[in-house]
């Protein structure tokens, strides 16, 4: 009976016990909730195995269905590792690769590796989304994007493969003349509460009523990394920003750096990711790509 047990309902498991009930688990991968009750009715039968308690409202894993879990895991993930391998094995270069990149990543890292990538792919369309917080992941999720580099969201949906590619410095700055920078630090949040701060905006549903990285109960939301910094130098209000975006500012005088009293002893450090859908990874030109980022976050750093 074990030979019978096949990929799609290792993929319903994991979808229930990720959704936390069959419904959800069904809206995820496009069925009707009886559908993959029976297919996981049918999985327990199979194998021998309760993988589900169904006595409460919502279905919960048992003892032995949370250890199984492991194993779906990574049967769910060698597959799509050897469907990603035949993929390039094939050949079949795509003839356009579109990517998605959150306003954060360091833009010295980005040209040098697309400069690469311009050279060895001269006939591939390049199509460069910049966006932030889960505006980055939904064209990824909704098949748009080959893969997404985010870092401003710190978490990413289990259909998701990360690869990390980079950790920035994140500082908060308010201009040399706002009233932040006159007080002696380290800030506490009340000391910050009264004061405007500026706040990337998200464009999508993805993190709609979540906030990161949020301290005053008055915010101004924007959705353009180069407005935002304009309005810091402007003296607008306060907020953060990658240490690379404003090292110079901060060195001339025009920005100065806010210590904050709970901030963690190494500063605040945003590590960065590759994000592809795991069942329909980038094909040759976008994994080149993945690994140029990669290699040229090594060489050429953001501070």
């Amino acid at each position: 009976m074990l030979d019978g047990v096949t990929l799609d309902q290792m993929r319903t498991f994991l979808a229930a016990a990720d959704e936390g009930s069959f419904s959800a688990a069904g809206r995820r991968l496009g069925r009707a909730q009886s559908v993959v009750s029976q297919t996981l009715a049918n999985l327990e039968g199979q194998i021998g195995v309760r993988l589900f308690d169904r006595a409460a409202r919502l279905p919960v894993l048992t003892e032995a269905g949370r250890a199984l879990l492991v194993e779906a895991r990574e049967v769910a993930g060698r597959m799509d590792a050897f469907k990603a391998r035949a993929a390039s094995l094939a050949g079949g270069l795509e003839p356009e690769v579109s990517i998605v990149v959150d306003v954060l990543f360091p833009m010295v890292v980005l040209t040098h590796a697309i400069g690469d990538f311009q050279h060895h792919f001269p006939d591939t369309t390049l199509r460069i989304h910049v966006e932030a917080l889960g505006a980055v992941l939904a064209p990824v999720l909704d098949g748009r994007c080959a893969f997404g580099v985010m870092g401003s969201l710190p978490d990413a949906p289990p259909e998701l493969t990360r690869e990390r590619l980079i950790s920035l410095r994140m500082v908060q700055v308010a201009a040399a003349g706002h009233p932040l920078a006159a007080l002696p630090g380290p800030l506490s949040p009340e000391d910050v509460a009264g004061h405007i701060q500026l706040v990337l905006t998200d464009r999508s549903k993805l993190t709609e009523g979540r906030e990161f990285g949020v301290f005053s109960a008055r915010t101004w939301r924007l959705a353009d990394m180069g407005a935002k910094h304009a309005f810091l130098r402007a003296g607008l209000g306060w907020g953060g920003m990658p240490w690379d975006r404003v090292e110079d500012d901060i060195a001339a005088g025009d920005l100065v750096e806010l210590k904050m009293r709970d901030a963690p002893a190494g500063g605040y450090i945003m590590p960065m990711y590759a994000a592809h859908r795991a069942d329909t990874p980038p094909g040759p030109a976008g994994r080149w790509l993945i690994e140029r980022l990669k290699d040229t976050a090594e060489r050429c750093p953001a501070p």
